[in-house]
């Protein structure tokens, strides 16, 4: 504890960022410090597991020590440590995990177990200190595309999810084959601003009537065929003009599906999180939607978007208050659910 504070410890390794955050009392960020892997990868058009893994391996302790200076304060003031346990590659879990219990044994310190897609709803209560559950939470990421009733802190009801693959997954895919390369999402919203999201009428999958789930593979299919229709032929490819008609077929869907569930469920407030949640174009269509509907839409800085730590010090903390710790048998979960 520091000045009658309560500081949280979060540790995010569940991909390819050694995240370290440190929270005061749940919602105050004293420290985030994020070591990105994003030139490592970028060479392989994607994360490399192993690869991911090692350098967590390498970064981990350098990264906690940077937070801890950042929030002028020692390990002796830390009261809870949470980490990420899943979902995320399996090896890169185990580092943040072993590092999470190894320090929670040697000071003797609460272990609090953290779903990652908790962590990233909880990014926007750090972002509006007056946030509370409950209300409709929609998750855009590289692995999933969740629509929840955010029923309490670190709990919810899965409204709609993915079929395939993610939007943030499809956005990966289709910036690969079409020249963009890796990270896809940010490359593709950028080319998007220079092109005609008119122009290629890619279709909007909104699946069976109803339905708030989502599926994009046959999208991505979509525009490897326009892609190979137009080469075949001789024909330039607009990357511009593919990566905008492509991200409104993918946007236009999200944002449809979770204004129409905010509506049907009756919350007047979107609290959108994940690495798309970044996204432009995402954010003109749900505030412009739900404007129309009289529902207002939320979410975190970019920086808080992203995988980071302080967002899982944020869901740990809520965890601890309900008496909700993990032993030290705690192991990574790759396939965790919500």
């Amino acid at each position: 504890m520091l000045n009658g504070r309560t500081l949280t410890m979060g540790i995010e390794t569940s991909c390819d960022e050694t995240a370290v955050g440190i929270v005061a009392d749940g919602r105050t960020v004293l420290a985030n410090v994020i070591s990105s892997q994003i030139d490592i990868h970028t060479a392989y058009g994607g994360v490399v597991p192993e690869i991911a893994s090692r350098r967590h391996l390498e970064s981990i302790n350098d990264v906690i020590d940077r937070a801890l200076r950042e929030a002028d304060c020692t390990l002796d003031d830390i009261d809870v440590i949470g980490v990420t346990y899943g979902p995320g590659l399996v090896g890169a879990l185990l580092i943040g995990v072993a590092t999470a219990k190894a320090i929670s044994y040697a000071r003797d310190i609460p272990l609090v177990a953290v779903n990652h897609m908790h962590g990233h709803i909880a990014a926007n209560y750090l972002a509006y200190p007056e946030l509370e559950p409950p209300f409709l939470g929609l998750v855009v990421s590289g692995g999933h595309t969740n629509i929840v009733r955010v029923t309490d802190y670190n709990a919810c009801e899965i409204i709609g999810r993915t079929r395939d693959d993610a939007a943030g997954e499809a956005f990966d895919k289709v910036a690969r084959v079409i020249g963009l390369g890796y990270p896809g999402g940010p490359k593709v919203d950028r080319a998007a601003r220079q092109g005609n999201r008119d122009a290629i009428a890619f279709k909007r999958v909104y699946l069976e009537s109803g339905s708030y789930d989502f599926s994009f593979s046959g999208l991505k299919t979509q525009v490897l065929n326009y892609l190979n229709t137009e080469r075949q032929a001789g024909r330039e490819i607009p990357v511009n003009d593919v990566a905008a008609s492509f991200q409104e077929a993918v946007m236009e869907v999200i944002a449809t599906k979770a204004v129409t569930a905010a509506k049907e469920f009756g919350d007047d407030l979107i609290a959108v999180s994940g690495g798309v949640a970044a996204n432009s174009r995402l954010r003109e269509l749900l505030t412009q939607m739900g404007g129309e509907a009289g529902i207002r839409v939320i979410w975190p800085e970019p920086v808080l978007c992203t995988d980071n730590g302080v967002m899982i010090a944020c869901a740990a903390y809520y965890n601890w208050l309900k008496g909700e710790c993990a032993d030290r048998s705690l192991d990574a979960v790759p396939g965790l659910d919500f």
